[in-house]
């Protein structure tokens, strides 16, 4: 495959053969479907600077004069620093204010060039100042960086710091089986180190909330000699209820347990679960059920527990604590991170 200027080249060589070949300019143009001065453009090109000199060239060139002076210029640089939540049409006003007179477009202008055209990127070079130069916040810098916390975590960046830390549990619904009706999967993964644990279900219940806890996860915790923390759960009846007359909250309770719920409105905030549902749809549903019929749950959960087996132990995950490595390295490089943290 040519590349894109390559392409440029021989179709404008391919006019100047063409004509060669019919010994016609008018008869070449037409089946090209050029104009005969197009034709000679090209020929005298390629007369006066060889076969290169029909490269299209970017009439688009930085036209410095056009240019802020540098005063202001680092006025807006400074700016985005000190107030890096505000867009450009404030920014613009509040310079104002200050003497420095530069239009919204002439702020996004200097931002762009800078690599600051986004609030997480100018949240990112304040950030870096503050680690180079150890200089102290103000309020506004502060709050900047408060909302970006919150942002995160609406968008499912969630603080984890070793394994067993955070772990997130959720209900999937996979499907009807003929003969056994719905199926739900009860889906829990420890938020550091990505290992998950999945059983399926026929009801949607605190009690099978629970078993998927007591049957697999904390044992498997325990083996591991990693205390589980805290649980993350949405706010569905499964997860919430009275605390004194709820299994799953009575059973949280036993273990020292502690309970977070997502933000009201935002499933996203449980968007590791999330994820790794859509992996598990794609990478095992939907192929399994296209290779093989179902009658009952215990053939499903077998072939389901040698695919999770795959997913923990061999399968390479991208998230920001693997960094290419499977769940289970992960975890085991994480073992020394808990021992460094705990305190007795």
């Amino acid at each position: 495959m040519l590349h894109t200027n390559e392409q440029i080249i021989k179709h404008k060589v391919g006019l100047l053969n063409l004509a060669e070949e019919l010994g016609n300019v008018s008869k070449a143009c037409q089946v090209m479907g050029l104009s005969r001065d197009t034709f000679y453009r090209y020929k005298q090109a390629v007369e006066d600077g060889g076969v290169e000199s029909l490269l299209q060239k970017d009439r688009r060139k930085p036209n410095p004069k056009n240019r802020v002076d540098e005063q202001t210029e680092s006025s807006v640089l400074q700016y985005a620093l000190d107030f890096p939540a505000h867009g450009q049409v404030r920014t613009s006003n509040e310079l104002r204010k200050l003497g420095v007179f530069v239009s919204p477009s002439g702020v996004r202008s200097i931002w762009l060039r800078h690599g600051l055209a986004c609030f997480k990127d100018r949240l990112r070079a304040l950030e870096e100042k503050v680690a180079q130069d150890g200089i102290i916040l103000t309020e506004a810098q502060v709050a900047a960086l408060e909302k970006k916390k919150l942002d995160d975590q609406a968008a499912g960046e969630i603080e984890t710091a070793h394994p067993g830390y955070l772990g997130s549990q959720d209900t999937f619904y996979v499907g009807t089986l003929k003969g056994v009706g719905r199926i739900y999967q009860q889906t829990f993964i420890d938020t550091y180190s990505k290992v998950a644990f999945a059983k399926l279900y026929s009801t949607k219940t605190p009690i099978t909330a629970a078993d998927l806890l007591n049957d697999r996860v904390l044992l498997f915790f325990e083996q591991h000699e990693l205390p589980m923390l805290r649980i993350l759960t949405d706010r569905g009846t499964e997860y919430c209820g009275r605390a004194e007359h709820h299994d799953y909250q009575l059973y949280l309770a036993l273990n020292d347990i502690d309970h977070t719920k997502t933000k009201v409105k935002s499933p996203q905030t449980n968007g590791i679960c999330e994820r790794f549902h859509k992996t598990i749809l794609q990478e095992f549903y939907q192929v399994t059920f296209r290779k093989k019929l179902y009658s009952d749950m215990e053939s499903l959960q077998h072939d389901l527990d040698e695919w999770l087996l795959y997913y923990n132990q061999e399968r390479t995950h991208q998230g920001k604590m693997c960094c290419g490595r499977t769940p289970m390295a992960t975890l085991e490089d994480g073992k020394q991170i808990w021992q460094e943290k705990s305190v007795g």
